[in-house]
């Protein structure tokens, strides 16, 4: 999967049923996607965007290459935007905790290690196991990837995944052909949404983690994941 900036709750859903996780890094950089930004409640009503403004948003570089404009701005911007949570949100202070391990484990600017770091912390907040390997890092063999749904049994084949899984919103992407062709079988995780309290504000459908942890305890999420995640076969 690519690197997210502090993904919706079904991502981490995704992690917690996977044993090997690959941050996919390799492919062209998409500008406005959800690697750069997400979603959480606005102070006033609906929505609000954070971000991680990057130095060289563009189409003609790699994920990989990407680099954040100022690391101390986007953690204090992503405070800030979180800062109204404190009125309400139990969780407000062990969210905020979070989020400055995040930013003071970082060793450089790019964007791929933010997210990573972001991932890291949520699953060991959660107690989700997160054994990760970045793409780009891992010297595979893409000879012969053509088309966008070529990666996933590129990689599976030399990883020797008995099981690939994907949300189920890529299933059109996929030929379960070539995965049998990898020795492979093809999974997807279906994720129902997961609806909570959110005290005088109006709830918002899938929203960064930080709100659902916000909310939330770990225990009690962790429990969404379990009960809100379906798998399904080809």
């Amino acid at each position: 999967m690519q690197p997210y900036f502090f993904p919706f709750l079904g991502h981490f859903a995704l992690i917690a049923h996977t044993d090997k996780w690959v941050v996919f890094d390799v492919t062209q950089y998409t500008p406005k996607s959800w690697m750069a930004r997400n979603r959480v409640l606005h102070p006033n009503e609906g929505w609000a965007y954070i971000n991680a403004p990057l130095s060289n948003s563009s189409i003609s570089i790699k994920t990989f290459q990407a680099r954040v404009l100022d690391i101390a701005v986007t953690k204090k911007s992503l405070l800030g935007k979180l800062s109204h949570y404190r009125r309400e949100a139990p969780f407000y202070t062990s969210v905020v905790a979070l989020v400055e391990r995040v930013f003071s484990g970082l060793n450089s600017d790019s964007l791929v290690d933010l997210n990573v770091r972001g991932l890291q912390e949520v699953c060991n907040y959660l107690g989700i196991p997160f054994n990760f390997s970045i793409c780009s890092q891992m010297d595979l063999d893409f000879t012969g990837v053509e088309e966008a749904g070529d990666w996933a049994p590129a990689i599976s084949r030399q990883l020797e995944a008995d099981i690939y899984l994907n949300p189920i919103g890529g299933r059109d992407l996929f030929d379960p052909l070539k995965f049998r062709a990898a020795n492979t079988d093809l999974v997807f995780l279906e994720f129902d949404p997961f609806f909570y309290e959110t005290g005088t504000y109006t709830p918002e459908s899938s929203l960064s983690i930080l709100d659902v942890l916000m909310w939330n305890s770990p225990a009690e999420v962790v429990r969404a994941i379990d009960n809100c995640s379906h798998m399904v076969c080809v």
